[in-house]
C-alpha cells in the first residue's frame, strides 16, 4: 500500500504544482494587461513621459516624447536619450539622475535638451521611484515638460552663472539647489542624508567658490543658472 500512497502524494504535488503555475501565468498576464494599459495612457498624454529599469537603462518613452525628440524608441532607449541632452548641461542632468537613483528619492532638475529639428530646448523632468507587485524597488518614472518660453521670461541664463554653478561638485549643486529653494541646512542635510556639520561645510564651499558671503546671494546664483525658479 505504501507505494500507492506515495504515488497520491506525487499526484497531489504535481497538481498542486500546476495551479501555482497556472496562477503565475495568471499574475503575468495581469501585470502585462497593466502595462499595456499605462502605456496607452500614457501615448494619450500631452507630456513627455519615461521610464527606466533599477540599472538606470531607460525602457520606455511615450508618443509626446518621441514626437519633440524626433527620434524613434529603439533610438531613445538605454541611454539613447542622452544623446540629446546640451554639453553644458550633461554632468548636472545625469548626476541629479543617478544620485536620485542611488537614494531612491524623488528629484527635480533643469536641462536643455535638442528637439526635432536640433534646436535645444530648456525641459523640466521630474522623477519618483517606482516599485513592482510585491514592493520591491523597479526603476523610475518621470514626466518632462518643455518650459524653453517660461525659462527664457522668467529666468534666462547667465552663461557666467551657470559656468560658476556647474564648477561646484555634484553634491555642491545639490546642497545649492535645497537651500535656495528655502531648506535650512538642518533640513538639507536630513534630505541628502548628511549630517549637519557636511551640510555647512558645503554651504562653506560654495559661498567661496562663488565669491558671495550671504544665501540670498547664493539663491541669486541658483536663479541665473535656471536651476530654480524666481
Amino acid at each position: 500500500m505504501a507505494p500507492v500512497k506515495q504515488l497520491d502524494e506525487v499526484a497531489e504535488l504535481r497538481e498542486r504544482l500546476g495551479e501555482l503555475q497556472a496562477e503565475l501565468q495568471r499574475h503575468r498576464e495581469t501585470q502585462q494587461s497593466g502595462e499595456a494599459q499605462f502605456r496607452l495612457l500614457a501615448d494619450a498624454a500631452p507630456i513627455m513621459i519615461w521610464m527606466s529599469g533599477p540599472d538606470s537603462l531607460c525602457t520606455y518613452f511615450n508618443r509626446a516624447w518621441l514626437e519633440f525628440r524626433g527620434r524613434d524608441l529603439d533610438e531613445e532607449i538605454g541611454n539613447g536619450w542622452t544623446e540629446g541632452l546640451h554639453p553644458d548641461d550633461r554632468d548636472v542632468c545625469l548626476d541629479t539622475y543617478l544620485n536620485a537613483l542611488a537614494t531612491r528619492q524623488p528629484f527635480r532638475v533643469r536641462y536643455r535638451l535638442r528637439r526635432a529639428g536640433g534646436e535645444y530646448a530648456w525641459v523640466e523632468n521630474a522623477g519618483v521611484p517606482r516599485h513592482d507587485a510585491n514592493g520591491a524597488f523597479a526603476g523610475f518614472m518621470g514626466s518632462v515638460i518643455d518650459i524653453s518660453g517660461r525659462q527664457r521670461a522668467v529666468s534666462a541664463p547667465n552663461q557666467e552663472s551657470v559656468r560658476l554653478v556647474f564648477a561646484l561638485t555634484e553634491r555642491e549643486r545639490q546642497v545649492l539647489v535645497l537651500i535656495a529653494q528655502g531648506k535650512s541646512t538642518k533640513e538639507t542635510a536630513s534630505q541628502l542624508g548628511i549630517s549637519y556639520k557636511t551640510a555647512d561645510s558645503h554651504r562653506s564651499r560654495i559661498l567661496e567658490k562663488l565669491g558671495v558671503h550671504e544665501t540670498a546671494s547664493m539663491v541669486r546664483y541658483a536663479i541665473r543658472a535656471g536651476l530654480i525658479e524666481a
